[in-house]
């Protein structure tokens, strides 16, 4: 890489952290360190969720299901717009007037210890995964650029975020966020610009969306009903429905967000901000990646995208088989590069129609080959689950993007990363404090011991965070496996503030009860029927709950009336 890559990292790393020591000196007492005396303007609290949501994975990992899937996966948000008009007029209310710290403090008011602390650990559990997770996807870049192994490049991310996250609170995490939000969106619009310029001269953009077009990509819309189908209409807009109210609305990272406003008023504001661009700039994302895979139409890919996976191939006794899928692959390339190009340039319809049906088994022909050298490689990785798919856009960024541009979009995923990786830590913190040490532990102490051990917290979940982040690599896409690890929870834990806050009837029993028979459910689903999609999770976390929750309460009933939020 050019040392003008090189130096424009460093300036952002150093400009990032000054952000966030600056922040130090509002975070004396817990109301600074975790709320930041509720003092935020709206517009800062929504970049500051929108930089939680737009992590590197949505860069690394929703670039690549682009990539290999199209524009199926913006389904997935369809629930969002109506997620966040719900809870502005139901949690939003409820935690601004509760003046609480965690999502969680209520549950106590309303239920009883027991379902706090329940329902916290959970939250811990869901988001110490995701968190790892997160720090996978830029580790993943830097061990590719630098030829440094993953846990170096992992601890290279997650320290340093760590650590001015422990220092300046959730305000060094808000204005860190707003600034990261800028390079983002600027990196984001530059690598779109860079694939464009990219086609060859005679290929318009009109003439790319229409190949990328005959192998479905830009299908957006998915109107069938099916639990097994993860990218649909109906899986977005009830599944996905259930995941952002879970979310948005019972999930600590967001949660303590719109508490930090200055009012219930710019509080909602802020969700409403995620609720008009937040899909918009999925689309973008997501046509970044659509946009690559017609780049290497006509621009030869490697046959791994995966580089250390190359070499370890490259050295292993099947580096006969390697060559020879390597040549199969060229050979493939070339014909699906002349298919594409016929295709492009088509204009009579009966002709366009041949020229499909050429490309469409021309690619099927390079993805073959493809196959058997991914075979190649988990026989001799012994790594069963190994995919590409993350490592698509790393690969383009490095190998194709001008010098400058690669440190400015290596720059904005590192934004990415430290954004979402800082606010997860904070609430991890914050939780961990407010429902357990502070609860259970040491319920009478000065502000400065409790920021002490806020301090701790936040290091031992950045720890445990690059743990996770070693293995999860391995799994998948990664947009999608963070958001398998969070419907495993989320639903459940909807479930809780859905009968905290629609119905007086519930007992702490019924709603200590109903969330383990949630959980359970879920459990058995995910185990008994694996081809059930994950975004169906939630909604059978969250019902199984209710039902679960209300039956126990008919039987053990609670005493006295519910505690208002108000």
């Amino acid at each position: 890489m050019h040392p003008l890559d090189w130096t424009i990292i460093a300036l952002y790393l150093a400009w990032i952290i000054w952000t966030g020591v600056q922040h130090t000196r509002g975070s004396t007492e817990i109301d600074g360190y975790f709320l930041g005396n509720r003092s935020n303007p709206w517009w800062a609290v929504g970049l500051s969720v929108m930089a939680t949501q737009l992590s590197a994975i949505t860069m690394v990992g929703t670039t690549g299901q682009g990539y290999i899937d199209g524009l199926r996966f913006v389904q997935f948000y369809f629930g969002l717009p109506l997620a966040m008009v719900i809870l502005s007029v139901t949690a939003v209310p409820f935690f601004h007037r509760a003046r609480v710290y965690t999502a969680y403090e209520y549950l106590e008011r309303r239920f009883d210890v027991k379902t706090r602390t329940l329902t916290s650990a959970l939250f811990l559990v869901s988001r110490g995964l995701s968190c790892g997770t997160i720090i996978s996807a830029p580790a993943v870049i830097l061990s590719i650029i630098m030829g440094w192994n993953l846990p170096l490049t992992v601890m290279l991310i997650g320290v340093p975020t760590a650590i001015y996250t422990m220092l300046g609170g959730v305000q060094a995490v808000t204005w860190t966020d707003v600034k990261q939000m800028y390079v983002i969106v600027f990196g984001l619009v530059a690598v779109m610009f860079a694939v464009v310029l990219g086609l060859p001269a005679d290929v318009s953009v009109g003439d790319a969306l229409r190949v990328a077009g005959a192998t479905g990509r830009m299908q957006a819309f998915d109107f069938r009903f099916s639990l097994n189908e993860t990218y649909t209409f109906w899986s977005g807009l009830i599944g996905g429905l259930f995941l952002m109210l879970s979310y948005f609305g019972a999930d600590q990272s967001q949660v303590q967000r719109y508490l930090t406003a200055r009012s219930e008023q710019e509080a909602t504001a802020s969700l409403y901000m995620s609720a008009y661009w937040k899909i918009p700039l999925q689309v973008l994302v997501l046509m970044i990646g659509v946009m690559v895979f017609v780049f290497y139409l006509f621009t030869p890919p490697p046959v791994l995208f995966n580089p250390v996976h190359d070499a370890r191939v490259r050295a292993s006794t099947s580096a006969g088989a390697y060559a020879e899928a390597e040549r199969q692959f060229g050979a493939a390339f070339e014909s699906r590069r002349s298919a594409a190009q016929a295709l492009a340039t088509a204009d009579d319809p009966s002709a366009r129609d041949r020229a499909e049906a050429d490309f469409l088994q021309a690619d099927a022909s390079l993805r073959q080959v493809r196959t058997e050298a991914t075979g190649i490689v988990q026989r001799v990785t012994g790594d069963r689950n190994y995919r590409d798919v993350n490592y698509v856009f790393p690969t383009f960024v490095t190998t194709h993007l001008p010098i400058g541009l690669i440190g400015i979009v290596l720059a904005a995923i590192m934004a990415a990363a430290m954004s979402s990786i800082a606010s997860e830590l904070n609430a991890l913190a914050t939780t961990t404090v407010i429902d357990f040490y502070r609860r259970l532990v040491r319920p009478e102490a000065p502000d400065v011991h409790y920021l002490q051990v806020s301090r701790i917290a936040t290091g031992f979940w950045g720890l445990f965070a690059c743990g996770v982040a070693l293995f999860a690599t391995n799994l998948g896409s990664l947009i999608e496996v963070v958001n398998r690890f969070g419907s495993f929870f989320y639903g459940s834990i909807l479930g809780v503030f859905m009968l905290a806050m629609v119905t007086g009837r519930t007992s702490g029993t019924g709603a200590f009860v109903g969330l383990i028979g949630g959980m359970s459910l879920v459990a058995s689903v995910a185990f008994l029927r694996p081809d059930i999609s994950f975004l169906w999770h939630n909604v059978i976390g969250a019902v199984g709950v209710v039902v679960v929750g209300l039956l126990v309460s008919v039987i053990v009933p609670r005493v006295g009336a519910p505690e208002a939020a108000a």
